[in-house]
């Protein structure tokens, strides 16, 4: 419950009526009632908690929603949410049918862009610019908050490229934290770090001689300065650029001190900011830790493998190899592109790429995937991790459509593993040398080996490619599964009336496809069941309906998996049953199949 003045805000014309002598106090009041929910609820932390004092004061000089303020990467945008309506539901934030963890369009008139990848809001703000020009009004501000790892990142670039070439009414402000997920790398990093120590000549301003009127930098934690300096701007025509230090985490000592942990660090003492304990000894290991200890061990035998993050080497465990052999683990920034040319690139010098990219990320990188390795037939290794439904960061980060659309790629082998070691083998297998490039596609979360770096890690079996596996024999309904939620269905056929009559198939090679099993299927069984934890159309239970039309089966199937819709937020576990491929909801299916 918020207390003080931010119980007297619904929407930024009553933050306006304050004074600004009273705006510090409102910032401490938003970052106090932002850490007491996040602490119950979980979510994004440390990017909202320092950028409140911006976010005031945006919302305080410009004309809201009137003047379009857009936010790249939304986990910028909590403080922003409650200031705009959204203070008494932000306790529902990230959870099914609360509002979105991002900045979203159908959600509030103040979203002006919906955004949950990165790098975009240069883009938008300035098609928004230019369309208001072209609608004759030459008054209405458009304002892009860039984080310092996001403009980095090419599409930014592309964005500040064009804008400063154009009479746009475009403010883009650059929230220099020196931190996105992880710690900002590369040579822009270094530039703006010798921008915030004095240290660059300022006749070389890079922003400058992009035809940007550049000011900064500015304390962004001093909210009548911020105040100050957009009035200025805010009276200025044309391409602007605000430099903004801030720092991640701010008004919380150890989100401050440990900002990666604390980018969403789960629950936590509010008081102390002490991370509660969540029970994780004992539990199965992460996807993400199976596919980091298993590139580790790889790489200690073989001295041309190297693994290549676009800006996720926490998340993706990518981290492990990074800390022992630093050369050959390579972090390039949110630069999906460059991440999957640059595997390209070291593949043709016979090096063992692992590229290591979100399913949802690696949609960035589409034409690169097709031109410069599947075209060339590459062997590059992509390891999609968070690949399925990922819970509550909702809609933009589901990996959801990866088997759709690399299935129609020549060339390219997909692999879905329905366990622990079933990744740790593919894995091992894909370093051994492949004709092909390969994605390997697994789930955020645990898997259900308890005891894998006990009794597995490191004990490798080559994996045969395009083989599936019978796990089950039934008489008159095969049930198909590609990949780990394959668990779903062992657990449903454990309780199914009449099991004997279910057959259940791994099919972890998704292309190419096991043909003569699938024959052996057909033939048969009556009815077949594809499961999966991707979008039906155009995925896994496709291409096994493609091979009954091509070879004319009249088999009776049924496809599930996630429906054609943009899945909102919730837990994977929520998502599972609204989608019909939870446990019930498959009992569900093979009760109706044997009927």
């Amino acid at each position: 419950m918020a207390n003080g003045l931010l119980a007297s805000i619904d929407t930024p014309e009553d933050l306006r009526k304050l004074g600004e002598d009273q705006l510090p106090l409102l910032a401490q009041e938003l970052r106090d009632f932002i850490i007491d929910i996040v602490s119950r609820n979980e979510g994004h932390l440390g990017a909202s908690l320092g950028v409140i004092e911006l976010t005031i004061a945006l919302h305080y000089v410009f004309n809201t929603p009137d003047d379009s303020l857009i936010w790249d990467v939304g986990h910028q945008a909590y403080g922003h949410k409650i200031l705009t309506g959204r203070r008494e539901a932000f306790g529902s934030n990230r959870r099914l049918g609360g509002i979105s963890g991002f900045p979203k369009r159908s959600e509030s008139i103040f979203d002006s862009f919906g955004t949950g990848h990165s790098s975009t809001a240069i883009s938008a703000a300035l098609g928004m610019a230019l369309a208001a020009n072209l609608n004759g009004d030459t008054e209405k501000q458009h304002i892009a908050v860039v984080g310092d790892a996001s403009i980095a990142s090419g599409m930014a670039f592309e964005g500040l490229n064009h804008a400063g070439v154009t009479d746009a009414n475009i403010l883009v402000i650059l929230n220099d934290n020196a931190i996105g997920i992880d710690p900002s790398v590369g040579a822009l990093k270094q530039y703006l770090t010798a921008v915030k120590e004095g240290r660059n000549h300022k006749g070389n301003n890079m922003i400058k001689s992009l035809n940007f009127d550049y000011t900064g930098p500015v304390d962004g934690h001093n909210v009548r300065a911020l105040v100050a300096e957009l009035r200025r701007l805010q009276c200025i025509k044309g391409p602007k650029f605000l430099h903004v230090i801030t720092t991640k985490g701010k008004g919380m000592p150890l989100a401050e001190e440990n900002q990666v942990k604390y980018h969403a660090p789960g629950k936590f003492d509010k008081f102390t900011g002490k991370i509660l304990p969540n029970e994780e000894a004992g539990l199965p290991p992460k996807f993400q830790d199976v596919f980091g200890l298993t590139v580790l061990d790889l790489a200690r035998k073989n001295e041309k493998i190297v693994g290549i993050t676009p800006a996720m080497p926490s998340g993706s465990s990518m981290k492990y190899m990074m800390d022992l052999f630093p050369d050959r683990a390579i972090d390039v920034g949110i630069a999906e592109q460059h991440a999957v040319t640059l595997a390209g690139g070291m593949a043709t010098q016979g090096m063992v790429v692992f590229c290591n990219i979100y399913s949802t990320f690696m949609q960035r990188a589409y034409d690169q995937l097709i031109h410069d390795v599947a075209l060339q037939d590459l062997p590059v290794i992509f390891c999609l991790d968070r690949a399925g439904l990922v819970g509550e960061d909702g809609a933009t980060h589901h990996g959801i459509f990866d088997i759709a659309y690399l299935r129609c790629i020549p060339n390219m082998i997909i692999y879905a593993p329905l366990n622990e070691l079933a990744l740790q083998n593919i894995l091992y297998t894909a370093q051994l040398g492949l004709d092909h490039p390969i994605a390997i596609r697994y789930p955020r979360g645990r898997g259900t080996m308890a005891q894998w770096q006990q009794d597995h890690a490191g004990r490798y079996e080559a994996i045969e490619v395009g083989k599936a596996y019978c796990l089950r024999e039934g008489r008159s309904v095969a049930v198909l599964s590609a990949g780990s939620i394959g668990e779903n269905v062992r657990a449903a056929l454990a309780v199914v009336e009449d099991p004997e009559r279910f057959g259940w198939y791994d099919f972890g090679f998704i292309k190419p496809m096991d043909e003569t099993m699938l024959h052996h299927i057909f033939e048969k069984y009556e009815r077949i069941i594809t499961v999966e934890e991707g979008v039906v159309r155009g995925g896994f239970g496709s291409a096994v309906a493609e091979f009954a039309v091509m070879h004319r089966y009249h088999n009776t199937i049924e496809l599930l998996g996630v429906p054609d819709a943009f899945i909102e937020q919730g837990t994977v576990a929520e998502l599972h049953t609204l989608c019909g491929i939870d446990v019930p909801g498959i009992v569900e299916a093979l009760r109706k199949a044997a009927i």
